[in-house]
């Protein structure tokens, strides 16, 4: 069951188009992910679900309802986390929850969102004294306080770091096992592929495709790739007249070769029979990036 559809919205501010013609559904329990570079327009078009932004044209329904004419019904049974939030600096942690358990008619447990996501103990700390991980994760129970059957989560873990991540992502895995369908805003391609269920992948303000991260994958036909430092030089046509082979490719201290089949095996023995050893080789296989790469014509860490 659907619990969010959009069709052709389009917002533009001034000359420059923001979004363009997106079209896409969010199902009830999953967790959706909105996947671009920054200025793709992934805010712009969730803004405009939630109801922050009125777009120029299309079709919006969130629960059933037109966030645009029913924009304190659907406040009531959806939660946000902004982009970019701030409280006041010397505001508490349980006076951030009291306050925003008092815009809902049935607020969840303040005190048991406080504990699941590991904030009891700085219920008396102020907001300005929070660890950035810390502030996403008051910000998390914020929007979980009303009871929402959706929860919208944009650019979750920018700023954080790698151990704090992985943290939030466990989190909002435990909020999609509560039952709250996530909508979740992204440029990292690693939260992408590790937390959501579907993905549109958004670039200059359009829907370039949307899939699952394996049928995104599956669409591209990128083999495998092995990255090594060789121990001497050696002539590439030595791999490239290889049938597994189909590129090799130098970066400033790596050989990178991608191919097909037995490319591993069929790449060491040939190396071994030039006295070439591949140091620290690693094997890849076609990945999210790979498949935004081939659809887009750009990289989302070199646009972001």
């Amino acid at each position: 069951m659907a619990v969010i559809e959009v069709a052709n919205l389009h917002k533009r501010y001034g000359d420059h188009v923001a979004v363009d013609d997106v079209s896409f559904t969010v199902e009830r329990g999953e967790i959706f992910g909105i996947l671009g570079p920054n200025g793709a327009g992934k805010t712009t078009t969730v803004e405009c679900v939630e109801g922050l932004r009125t777009p120029d044209s299309g079709s919006i329904s969130v629960l059933g309802f037109d966030p645009r004419k029913d924009g304190l019904e659907v406040r009531r049974r959806v939660g946000v986390q902004l982009q970019k939030s701030e409280l006041p600096e010397k505001m508490q942690v349980a006076e951030a929850m009291e306050l925003y358990s008092s815009f809902y008619p049935n607020p969840a447990d303040g005190g048991k969102l406080l504990d699941d996501l590991g904030l009891t103990s700085k219920r008396r700390t102020p907001f300005k004294k929070l660890s950035g991980g810390q502030q996403q994760r008051l910000a998390i129970a914020l929007a979980l306080v009303g009871n929402p059957e959706i929860a919208f989560l944009d650019e979750l873990t920018t700023g954080l770091d790698p151990q704090a991540r992985r943290d939030t992502w466990q989190l909002v895995e435990q909020i999609r096992d509560r039952g709250v369908t996530v909508v979740l805003v992204t440029h990292f391609m690693e939260e992408a592929e590790r937390l959501c269920d579907r993905l549109a992948l958004v670039d200059a303000g359009r829907v370039v495709a949307l899939d699952t991260p394996a049928g995104l994958v599956s669409r591209v036909d990128g083999g495998l790739r092995l990255r090594f430092r060789a121990s001497i030089q050696f002539d590439d046509r030595i791999l490239t007249d290889l049938p597994e082979v189909t590129e090799v490719a130098h970066t400033t201290s790596q050989t990178v070769v991608t191919g097909h089949g037995n490319l591993l095996q069929a790449v060491s023995t040939t190396l071994a029979g030039r006295n070439v050893v591949p140091l620290d080789l690693r094997v890849e296989q076609t990945n999210l990036e790979d498949a935004f790469v081939a659809l887009t014509g750009r990289r989302l860490a070199e646009e972001s």
